[in-house]
């Protein structure tokens, strides 16, 4: 051997621990990143933060040249970005993390207190969220225990993932506290303040992982060994337990990434129920260019995500370890199912979805022609909206907006997961920090360095939707690696190309897409609640996040102003879920 190979190989007793070594500096690496381009925002916007300040705290002074220096000067702002970050990293160390910009308060024990909230909230979300996912994998498990695995329909699972937070959030206190007076509207102290903000969150992230878990315990009851402990006369509860013992590796990433995704997600939920949470907080700070508070709550929610990704990598560690070590990981077995009615579902919404276009296609989306919130009439089958304009029109020209977004970002993020998620290790540290970040920050990020826009919109959430797929990948190709007829792969002369095509891509690409489609109306929910915040399309653009806005502030005197778009974006969830479905059983 060589004296060049030996100084650039590692020996084989160090390579285990450079490769545990390299998700850690992923991750360090990624946190380091995120931090100073959120510390550096207020100059990358090509804005005066000491301007913004100003007009934070008092938005009818005159922003003289002497107003600016003197906040510069109290702030340090004039320090520089590069001085004034190190210099906040060096108290937060100490235990210090500044001063609000606009309050003049610490940042520090607000933030915490926040932090508390949220992290109460999300129990109580994530709670709910587990016995509807139980719910929704009755039918898969007493399908595989009858010996006859079959994908289910996703229908009800898909219903639910498409209910946008904010609009159940909004349906859920007109009904339970403005109509029956059964639960109070806003506020937090007491347990019954903490009931509609966990439905709101748990509902929509229930039926995403009650579908998630359907496919995955149905693809787990069709592997042979199922069938071998029945023949063996093992009991149907012990088959059942083993068959989610099998099913769990794969996805407790995905029950962690969703886990942190319901502290990003009750930004909206904590801004309908007036909710002092960590997303809230975050979000006001963010807006009013509080960048010591800033820096602190997305601090803080990655700090959230990596102790939960962490837990994740190790409850699946403990579960899977010994397998994966042994190389004994059983191999699924996918077998096609047909039937004359696996049409019927897609064919029926897709038909509701083309009737409802076709039928509002050639009416004018824009023009203000009928009276404010008019109810439906037979020439106005949908009513007006709060300005008078025809929401039949206005949904069906909106359409090719909010669903063509939708699909170019599902597109997108399913390229982007794929090849992220093939490289695990070094992954780790991108997927649990671009998780961390909802697409509300997201979009107020971008929206500070482009403005609002249709293009910022879909590049914010591109930018934090491939991570779950990426996560989803990586564990199929952990799982991948450890099957027996892979390892010995090597030993036969099987190259890297070789492998991943003939091995790895085929086991990944089907579950992955079919987790894409499922994400299809998460992400045009996230589009629409950037519609909803002012930080994407704007008005008078026909965009269904913008209908969905639009009409919130009528739902209890004009309901048909938010369940229309509601509707169709349910209808397009049912429709991509289905279809995906028949594209993994041909």
């Amino acid at each position: 051997m060589s004296t060049a190979s030996v100084g650039v190989s590692p020996s084989p007793a160090l390579r285990p621990a450079l490769r545990a070594l390299v998700p850690t500096l992923s991750r360090l690496v990624t946190l380091a990143a995120v931090v100073v381009l959120v510390g550096l925002l207020p100059w990358l916007s090509g804005r005066d933060p000491a301007l913004s300040i100003l007009r934070a705290r008092a938005g009818d002074q005159n922003p003289t040249a002497e107003a600016l220096d003197s906040i510069r000067a109290q702030l340090g702002l004039d320090m520089g970005p590069w001085e004034k970050l190190g210099h906040w990293l060096w108290g937060l160390m100490h235990g210090d993390a500044g001063v609000s910009w606009i309050s003049g308060g610490p940042v520090l024990p607000g933030m915490l207190q926040a932090t508390g909230v949220s992290l109460a909230l999300m129990l109580a979300a994530m709670l709910l969220a587990l016995v509807t996912t139980m719910a929704l994998c009755v039918t898969a498990v007493r399908r595989g225990l009858m010996g006859e695995p079959a994908p289910t329909s996703g229908a009800l699972g898909a219903t639910l993932t498409a209910l946008p937070e904010f609009l159940l959030a909004a349906l859920l206190l007109v009904i339970f506290a403005a109509g029956l007076n059964w639960l109070p509207p806003y506020g937090w102290g007491e347990a019954r303040h903490m009931i509609l903000p966990a439905l709101s969150l748990g509902l929509p992230a229930g039926g995403l992982m009650g579908r998630l878990f359907s496919d995955g315990l149905t693809a787990s009851f069709s592997e042979r060994w199922v069938a071998t402990w029945h023949v063996a006369g093992f009991g149907r509860r012990r088959i059942a337990l083993a068959v989610l013992k099998r099913t769990l590796p794969s996805l407790l990433p995905q029950v962690g990434l969703v886990i942190v995704g319901l502290t990003g997600g009750a930004i909206a939920v904590e801004q309908v129920f007036s909710i002092p949470g960590l997303g809230r907080a975050t979000l006001g700070a963010a807006s009013a260019q509080d960048l010591p508070a800033l820096q602190t709550g997305i601090l803080l929610l990655l700090a959230i995500a990596v102790v939960l990704g962490g837990a994740a990598g190790l409850g699946r560690t403990l579960l899977l370890g010994r397998t994966l070590r042994a190389g004994a990981v059983p191999v699924t077995r996918h077998e096609p199912h047909h039937g004359r009615w696996q049409w019927v579902v897609p064919v029926a919404v897709a038909l509701l979805l083309v009737i409802i276009i076709v039928a509002g296609i050639g009416r004018d989306p824009l023009a203000s022609n009928y009276l404010r919130l008019q109810p439906p009439s037979l020439d106005l089958p949908l009513g007006a909206d709060g300005t008078g304009r025809d929401i039949l029109a206005r949904v069906s020209h909106g359409a090719l907006s909010t669903m063509g977004m939708a699909l170019l970002v599902v597109s997108i993020t399913f390229v982007l997961g794929v090849l992220i998620g093939l490289m695990p290790r070094l992954a780790a540290g991108p997927i649990e920090v671009t998780n961390a970040t909802p697409p509300v920050i997201a979009g107020l990020l971008v929206a500070g360095l482009m403005g609002p826009s249709a293009s910022g919109a879909i590049l914010a959430v591109t930018l934090v939707s491939w991570a779950p797929l990426a996560a989803h990948t990586a564990a199929l190709v952990t799982e991948v690696q450890g099957q027996a007829h892979v390892r010995i792969t090597p030993m036969l002369g099987v190259g890297r190309w070789r492998l991943l095509s003939r091995y790895i891509l085929p086991s990944v690409i089907g579950p992955v897409f079919r987790h894409a489609m499922l994400r299809l109306p998460g992400i045009a929910l996230a589009l629409a609640a950037l519609g909803f915040l002012g930080l994407g399309p704007r008005p008078p653009a026909p965009e269904w996040g913008l209908l969905l806005a639009e009409g919130i502030p009528y739902l209890e005197r004009a309901p048909w102003a938010v369940l229309v778009p509601a509707l169709a974006l349910v209808l397009m969830s049912i429709l991509a879920v289905s279809l995906s479905s028949l594209w993994r059983r041909g």
